[in-house]
């Protein structure tokens, strides 16, 4: 499951990538905002997706807004969520390969669906490199989230 959320800086965008995933055959569930709301805010929705990709591990997310880093912010406050913001198709393969990224962070401002559409290829079909150190600085982010680090 791809869950999508964004705020009015990147429903447009939002939009387009439904598209893109129908295209695919791939499944997914909008978590809002399901309607353009000029000034809505960004939190709601990117805690929403956050959660429930956190909730449902073999899931993914996507969110967007204006430049990408509020979501990426509020989705970070949820255990279990690594989020990145993402700028460039190499990045999205990196964020999966070498930190386990489970949900990829777009600008809505100035970016189009064909750039949107390299990311979401490149994140979604990138399997996270399992190499020890790999392994062990994912294993510190969860002692960190679980206030166990020392």
């Amino acid at each position: 499951m791809i869950y999508l959320g964004a705020d009015h800086a990147g429903f447009k965008l939002k939009q387009q990538i439904k598209k893109i995933l129908e295209k695919k055959k791939l499944k997914y569930e909008d978590l809002g905002n399901l309607n353009f709301e000029d000034g809505d805010d960004y939190p709601e929705y990117g805690y929403k997706v956050a959660k429930a990709v956190s909730d449902n591990q073999k899931s993914k997310g996507i969110l967007i807004c204006g430049t990408s880093y509020g979501m990426c912010i509020i989705a970070n406050k949820v255990k279990g969520a690594r989020a990145v913001s993402v700028k460039k198709p190499q990045e999205a393969l990196e964020i999966r390969k070498h930190n386990n990224a489970n949900i990829m962070c777009l600008p809505g401002w100035g970016f189009s669906s064909a750039q949107a559409e390299k990311m979401i290829d490149k994140f979604l079909n990138t399997k996270f490199e399992s190499k020890a150190r790999r392994i062990r600085r994912l294993n510190k982010i969860n002692k960190i989230e679980n206030k166990e680090f020392k």
